[in-house]
């Protein structure tokens, strides 16, 4: 083990001196590696001689004002490292942009270190990002000078990984991009000689098949930048970087994004998924865009995010939530299994994580009513599976609490191990990950004990619980229900009251706009189940009503009013939600105005 050299950043701060003085001592006092050292092997980089790949985030452009910096420090790479199990982060130096390492390299310089400490510390691996689109036309001695420091104070630990040219965009491999990494790379290895080196290729780091056919040469651990984004590149860019591949060099995803290149549009699920089972099937390591808040597809957070972690999942966005789940799941840290497996007697309630046996589930903590924990990160192939006991066969209502921030998700119901199939069902989109809804089925089960398993035939949603009652022994039978008159509302906000013509007379609510709403509190719901809920309403063009929670939350479903051709031309609507027993306060919302409502009514099923 080399002695580390005395600390050349010039601007950097005593509190900043003791961290590195704190970090050194940590690693020469154990005298131990705390991460294996990477090598590059023909076409693949190896960990510790073996096979393998690591996966991780890459944080925003360290750019003074543009809005990432603030997530550069200590708190969020451990952070990363316990709740999202992320081996690798990257901290990608704005260079030449406005903010940049060329207008205030002592601060650009001292915020990657913050992030190289932190990895460190928590026993990751580490990218020192010279993020950059035009290195080889700047002087290369401010490069050479800056990697010279970083092999200095950082070389003797297995944990940095040198990126010396982010994207270069369409320009000559052999004429521009390789002359200047030869330089930058002589100047590391003069000082490290063997940490990982990665060198960026042309048209934004995707032509690396140019680059396989002029390799450097003559220095060991070098590897060849892959960027890519799903919405944007798909199968041709795999076929480019098989070529690369098959031409001997290794590559590293250093940067890539589930959306469009330019950073927008949505999550191209199926695209990302086939590129995941391209850099899993040839263990390249990637790390993912971006670690920040900013008002694009790209960012794993929305905004005003937490600085320093601790995120909960309502703070990540899409993308962030699906990426979260790739590298939890990427070197088998998913949740274990229950070591014991309890069989369940119907009728019951089952709590989604109660499992007995699953694949590719995680858990999490739920704002659902009676809090606790749910099951998500749900991707197609995953499962979930619960012993349960049916005391005679004959129809049984299923019930599932689900959410889901988008459409698509499906899920089916079987016995474990896939046949027979009871039935499938569609996720609505809730709008939220945490806004629930409860939706439902009716199967035949046979009398026994069985495995019975959930399947995830579309990705995308949560489920927090599932209901199994007895169709045919329903304990409170169907009746005239629970009817509350419109008008009979405890708060409301814009409707008003008029005269009905519909059947029993009275009065009904109209005048009904978007955005207003009507609460109805104290409803004894006698007990807990699922239940119609009807609506009669009129209108004369139609529009939209949702039933919810006094207060927005949970929403429990939402309804299309049909045009009835009348404001006193009444029909009945209806959905099927899950109630727990108890006084409930009820809210309707409306999405879209241009109705009247007349009453309510609850039917237990």
């Amino acid at each position: 083990m080399r002695k580390q050299s005395t600390n050349n950043c010039t601007p950097c701060s005593g509190r900043a001196f003791l961290a590195l003085l704190a970090g050194w001592w940590l690693l020469h006092s154990t005298g131990v590696f705390a991460v294996e050292p990477l090598s590059v092997s023909g076409n693949r980089i190896l960990i510790d001689g073996q096979p393998g790949s690591l996966a991780g985030n890459s944080y925003f452009w360290s750019n003074n004002g543009w809005g990432g910096e603030k997530y550069y420090n200590a708190s969020t790479v451990s952070w990363l490292k316990s709740d999202w199990k992320s081996t690798l982060v990257r901290a990608a130096m704005g260079v030449e942009d406005g903010g940049g390492y060329f207008e205030d390299p002592a601060g650009n310089e001292a915020k990657v270190r913050v992030v190289v400490d932190a990895a460190i510390a928590n026993d990751m691996y580490v990218i020192i990002d010279w993020h950059s689109h035009y290195a080889h036309t700047h002087d290369w001695s401010q490069a050479i000078n800056f990697f010279k420091r970083m092999a200095s104070d950082y070389g003797h630990t297995n944990n940095v990984i040198y990126e010396i040219y982010n994207e270069p965009k369409q320009v000559s491999w052999s004429s521009d991009v390789k002359p200047y990494a030869e330089s930058v790379i002589s100047a590391i290895r003069a000082i490290d000689p063997d940490n990982l080196i990665i060198v960026g290729t042309p048209t934004w780091s995707q032509d690396v098949d140019q680059a396989s056919y002029d390799p450097i040469r003559g220095y060991a651990n070098i590897a060849y930048t892959l960027h890519f984004y799903a919405g944007t590149h798909g199968q041709y860019l795999r076929d480019k970087a098989q070529i690369a591949l098959n031409n001997g060099i290794a590559l590293f995803a250093t940067e890539w994004g589930t959306v469009n290149a330019d950073g927008n549009g949505g999550v191209n699920h199926g695209e990302t998924d086939r590129w995941m089972d391209f850099l899993k099937s040839n263990n390249i390591s990637h790390a993912n865009w971006s670690i920040n808040d900013k008002n694009e597809g790209a960012s794993a957070l929305w905004p005003g995010a937490n600085a320093n972690g601790g995120w909960p999942a309502s703070s990540l966005t899409e993308s962030g939530n699906k990426v979260r789940q790739i590298i939890r799941t990427w070197a088998g840290n998913t949740p274990p299994n229950p070591s014991d497996c309890d069989t369940v007697t119907l009728p019951a309630k089952i709590e989604a994580e109660h499992f007995c046996e699953m694949s590719g589930v995680q858990i999490e903590s739920t704002s659902d009513t009676g809090g606790g924990s749910s099951v998500g990160y749900l991707d197609t192939g995953d499962w979930m599976s619960y012993n349960i006991t049916v005391p005679s066969s004959g129809d049984y209502t299923v019930s599932y609490r689900v959410a889901a921030l988008g459409s698509g998700g499906v899920l089916q119901l079987e016995k474990r191990g896939g046949s027979p199939v009871y039935g499938q069902l569609d996720i609505p989109n809730t709008g939220d990950w945490q806004s629930w809804t409860t939706i439902q089925q009716t199967v035949q089960l046979d009398a026994g004990e069985q495995e019975i398993a959930i399947a995830v035939l579309g990705p995308a949603w949560n489920l927090n619980w599932l209901d199994i009652q007895s169709s045919d022994n329903n304990p409170d039978p169907p009746g005239q229900g629970i009817v509350i008159e419109a008008e009979n509302y405890t708060y409301m906000s814009g409707v008003q009251t008029e005269s009905t013509s519909d059947v029993g007379g009275g009065q009904n609510v109209g005048w009904v706009d978007a955005g207003d709403w009507m609460a109805y509190h104290d409803i004894d719901i006698p007990s807990s189940g699922n239940y119609t809920v009807e609506f009669r309403v009129a209108a004369l063009d139609g529009g939209s009503l949702s039933f919810e929670r006094a207060g927005g939350n949970p929403v429990y479903g939402t309804l299309t009013i049909p045009d009835t051709d009348g404001w006193q031309n009444w029909t009945t609507i209806s959905m099927t939600v899950y109630l727990e027993a108890g006084r409930q306060n009820f809210g309707i919302g409306v999405p879209r105005g241009g109705w009247n409502l007349n009453w309510i009514r609850f039917t237990r099923l």
